[in-house]
């Protein structure tokens, strides 16, 4: 589905991503960790298109799409959903209006069967009947899912997630980390989450991969990355377990 060779982004003569060579499968959840300056937020823009690379070539199929222009990789993104960081929903359009947003914008549709789409979405993510809502009045998580339903409502071969547990409760994360699994078995799609959440990762992800300063460190099953023993990794899940621990203790 996606390939990346040899693909580089540098900014102001330094490199925030060096020589990445990565493949991401049709239809598997892919997740992408790191810490805050890892590089996994580059990365993610690269893969969308919205920065492209200094170095290297970006596969979507058999098309590279670093060398394309703007209106030739909107064509691109129309087989995209993206689910931002903190939801960016439209706060003075309804929650109908916002689902409805791609749709208007790319897609020359009836009324009647956006109504239709709008509505079968939101039902997915488990929202019924929320149109006529407007954005302030969700929690956190309820947008969270109403961004996934505006991802979904164009059909996209592709799911992008961007931190979707960041500010959420552990209750709300993963709720949050059910759908995803949920909509990749349902739709099919491919799914690429960037978090810097491990225990996010290991629930969601077919394959996780770890960026350390700007590189690419390390790509495997949740099973066998567990059992890497680079440094780097280790400290990933020592954080992991530590929280656990600290959980438990408040609970005790």
């Amino acid at each position: 589905m996606i390939r990346l060779s040899h693909v580089s982004k540098i900014y102001d003569g330094n490199y925030a991503l060096h020589d990445i060579n990565m493949e991401i499968k049709t239809g598997e959840t892919l997740a992408i960790i790191g810490g805050s300056g890892s590089g996994k937020s580059t990365l993610l823009q690269l893969l969308v298109g919205l920065i492209r690379p200094d170095e290297g070539e970006i596969y979507i199929g058999e098309r590279e799409i670093s060398r394309l222009s703007e209106k030739e990789m909107d064509k691109v993104r129309l087989h995209m959903g993206m689910v931002f960081q903190y939801s960016a929903l439209f706060d003075s359009m309804t929650v109908g209006e916002n689902v409805a947003f791609g749709l208007r914008e790319h897609r020359h549709l009836p009324e009647k069967e956006i109504r239709r789409i709008v509505r079968e979405k939101l039902e997915l993510v488990g929202l019924p009947g929320v149109e006529a809502k407007m954005p302030g009045e969700l929690s956190g998580g309820m947008k969270k899912r109403v961004s996934l339903a505006r991802a979904i409502a164009i059909e996209p071969e592709t799911i992008f997630y961007d931190e979707p547990s960041s500010g959420l409760d552990p209750l709300t994360t993963a709720k949050i980390d059910e759908l995803i699994v949920d909509m990749q078995r349902k739709l099919g799609v491919t799914s690429v989450v960037v978090t810097h959440d491990m225990a996010s990762a290991c629930r969601i992800a077919d394959r996780i991969a770890m960026v350390y300063e700007g590189e690419l460190i390390a790509v495997d099953t949740v099973e066998r990355f567990q059992q890497i023993q680079d440094e780097r990794v280790q400290a990933f899940f020592r954080t992991l377990h530590t929280r656990k621990a600290k959980k438990e203790e408040q609970r005790a």
